[in-house]
């Protein structure tokens, strides 16, 4: 748990647009998009900050962040006995700059230098800025430490990368002692790590700031340090922690999602002691119906939420949310689906994320022919992933 020694604050970085995993980012920011059959893409780093510790959080609003705000309001609350313990909504304010005029949030700099005044009555030592668009699990006590043992300023968390996927993010150099040196945005040449020259290190984009260091913001010669990630324990969990996900594109929040189905997921979401919180809806149990030669309930390598009904119908390596219906005789296969979607009779939908409120039709295809996917007005990525924007409604 979080140094006693200390104390700290968190920031979650929930503004994002996420252009990229568009028809999913519509209408809703990149951390509320839906994740892994029940959570959102923001509560692992929510669980991560509580399951570490630090009770007193802020979170950063600012683009389509309605549903975001609904469900951290409904979903994420302490109570008011403690005055400690809160999860707290900043959305943009539109700060008037002398310069500019009014300015919503220019980046993640920008985002934090807007909200300074936030943490003028926390009395905290330390901050931890953390982004709210990521999957992984990190216990940030460990990193509180290594902060403090180095007497650093800032402490950037970073993921041992190889060489050849550093160009897809921000890399630290280090010195012997892993005090920063330089970093390259994206480098079509990214630097090894010290004494491993087949990895680099790609920031998380997570911070660890002394508050008074970070309020002053004037020192030229700061002490910044890197925090290798794989050295991160997580309690019940064996071996290096090396998950970690942007999930960003649509074909990377797919796999993401596909990580999750296999016998052995990498990311493990039923470790009891690193318990993943979110929405406390009360759903019915999950149900599979009719046992007949071509008409069996069945789901196979799959995360199958409360609410859903398998009829006669089969379901593989899949992420199926709450209240979704699949009617007999369909198949469904390495697919995402949101809640309450159904799938009519006699479908076959391989490779597809399918927002909520859709009504898939009888003996619909999808993710078999990308040219009469692409002329539905569905979403085709190169990989052939197909993605049904939500309440979209077939003719």
């Amino acid at each position: 748990m979080v140094n006693r020694k200390a104390k700290v604050i968190g920031m979650v970085l929930a503004g994002g647009r996420g252009s990229r995993l568009h028809p999913l980012t519509w209408k809703r920011t990149k951390p509320a998009v839906p994740f892994g059959s029940k959570y959102r893409i923001i509560d692992f780093a929510l669980n991560n900050m509580i399951n570490s510790g630090i009770f007193g959080i802020f979170v950063l609003t600012q683009f389509k962040a309605q549903s975001l705000t609904e469900h951290i309001q409904r979903n994420w609350r302490f109570g008011t006995f403690f005055s400690d313990y809160y999860i707290t909504l900043a959305p943009a304010q539109m700060y008037l700059y002398e310069e500019l005029g009014a300015e919503w949030y220019r980046g993640t700099a920008d985002a934090i230098y807007q909200n300074l005044h936030l943490l003028e009555n926390t009395k905290a030592d330390l901050v931890a800025i953390f982004s709210g668009d990521h999957i992984y699990k990190m216990d940030i006590s460990h990193m509180v430490e290594y902060h403090l043992e180095n007497e650093a300023d800032v402490t950037i968390a970073a993921s041992p990368t190889p060489l050849e996927d550093g160009k897809r993010f921000g890399v630290l150099q280090v010195d012997p002692d892993w005090r920063i040196t330089e970093f390259q945005e994206k480098p079509g040449e990214p630097k090894a790590i010290p004494g491993r020259e087949t990895h680099c290190l790609a920031s998380m984009g997570n911070y660890l700031f002394s508050v008074d260091k970070l309020v002053e913001l004037l020192s030229e010669d700061k002490r910044l340090f890197a925090y290798d990630f794989a050295r991160n324990p997580i309690p019940g969990q064996e071996g290096p922690n090396t998950y970690w996900r942007d999930v960003g594109t649509l074909d990377s929040y797919w796999e993401a999602n596909m990580d999750l189905v296999a016998v052995k997921p990498q990311f493990d979401l039923y470790n009891e002691e690193w318990p993943l919180r979110t929405s406390a809806e009360y759903s019915p149990p999950a149900k599979f119906v009719h046992e007949e030669e071509s008409r069996t309930g069945r789901a196979v390598n799959s995360l199958v939420a409360g609410g859903v009904i398998i009829s006669g119908a089969t379901v593989r390596s899949s992420v199926v949310f709450r209240r979704v219906r699949v009617n007999s005789y369909s198949t469904v296969e390495n697919c995402v689906l949101f809640d309450n979607v159904t799938i009519g009779r006699h479908c076959s939908i391989v490779n597809t994320i399918i927002d909520k409120n859709v009504h898939v039709p009888d003996g619909t295809r999808i993710g078999f022919d990308p040219i009469e996917d692409k002329l539905r007005g569905l979403t085709v990525m190169p990989s052939g992933i197909v993605t049904v924007p939500k309440s979209y409604v077939f003719e």
